[in-house]
């Protein structure tokens, strides 16, 4: 594993992202409280796990259930069997041991996509080119595919991606997929059922869908001597007792799953409602969160943040934001009211 000492100071920095309150309160002074937090699309229906017990605090995590964990996320995420699993503490901190398994080269992410992937293959040494054109990733080594795509749910089908990874592990490349929204994605397009020819790392997230973001826990699906690298990088006791419990709790819970999957369609639908009642039209996303393209995008934020609510916008891309789903009645009270309020005001920005 290489990770290079030497880095540009826009390697070194943390991209800016949904979820930091404590900005949206910097920015909006005079917002009411608390926060409704929409930028971050994590579940709002949490899974409601048990009391854990005391042991899984006061003993270091036994590897038979970290085995335990990798089997039944494999039989989830649809990997042939747990040695093709790695678990890990979040998928973020295997965003730059993923990139490191190829010495530095060319790499390419498909964008506009979550920027972290181009901040971490940059870390593992590699130079970085974001590209819009599906089609140009086959000229490089690394190749890195956020599906669904985050943020605008954007879906690349599996045939194409299989024919890529094909194409790249041929000459000794890899590529990357991202499904960390493919719980509520088109299933049939992941490719984590595909790895075991190698060429191939598949990223799943547990705490997007199971609105558990701080339990910090997600898996890398490949080969399993690649999985076994990954493994062995992260060391032993990576996935902490509590996480460990959670996660095997929830992932073996496949009611839950399916019944949230409904509920989480049914609210996307009425969010979609409402953002049309106010003469927003979606323009893409996930079952849990919605993308909006428009001119106003601005002058909705801000009125967004004005009545206490945090969506996401982008740099460099004034004219996008992205919505999470509320939680409750009173969350989707408070944006019909700043829906109301930015259509009253002519849906412009009132800065000031």
């Amino acid at each position: 594993m290489d990770i290079r000492p030497q880095l540009s100071d826009a390697a070194k920095a943390v991209t800016d992202h949904g979820g930091s309150l404590v900005r949206a309160a910097a920015l909006f002074p005079d917002a009411p409280t608390p926060w409704l937090d929409l930028s971050t699309g994590i579940n709002p229906h949490p899974y409601p796990f048990s009391p854990l017990p005391a042991t899984a605090y006061t003993r270091l995590p036994e590897g038979t259930r970290l085995a335990e964990l990798t089997a039944l996320a494999a039989r989830v995420y649809g990997a042939p069997d747990g040695a093709h699993v790695a678990a890990a503490p979040g998928t973020q901190i295997l965003l730059p041991l993923v990139a490191s398994l190829l010495a530095a080269g060319p790499a390419m992410v498909l964008a506009p996509t979550y920027a972290e992937h181009a901040r971490a293959a940059t870390l593992a040494g590699h130079a970085v080119e974001e590209v819009e054109d599906f089609e140009r990733l086959f000229a490089a080594r690394l190749a890195i595919v956020v599906n669904p795509n985050n943020p605008d749910g954007r879906v690349v089908f599996r045939d194409r991606l299989l024919e890529l990874a094909a194409h790249l592990g041929g000459k000794g490349g890899l590529l990357v997929v991202d499904e960390a929204f493919m719980d509520v994605g088109p299933r049939a397009e992941s490719v984590a059922g595909d790895v075991a020819a190698g060429g191939l790392v598949v990223l799943r997230s547990f705490g997007k869908f199971f609105g558990l973001a701080g339990v910090r826990l997600g898996f890398a699906i490949a080969a399993p001597a690649t999985a076994a690298r990954l493994a062995g990088w992260l060391g032993p006791w990576a996935v902490a007792g509590p996480a460990l419990d959670i996660g095997l709790a929830a992932l073996a819970d496949d009611a839950w799953q399916e019944t949230m999957r409904r509920r989480l369609a049914a609210d996307a639908a009425r969010l979609d409602k409402a953002l049309a009642a106010h003469g927003l039209a979606v323009a893409g996303g996930t079952d849990l969160f919605r993308f909006l393209r428009a001119p106003a995008a601005a002058g909705l934020f801000e009125t967004f943040g004005r009545h206490g609510i945090l969506v996401r916008r982008f740099a460099g891309r004034p004219d996008c934001l992205r919505l999470g789903l509320p939680g409750d009645e009173a969350g989707h009270a408070r944006l019909e009211m700043a829906l109301q309020a930015w259509q009253g005001a002519g849906g412009k920005a009132r800065i000031g």
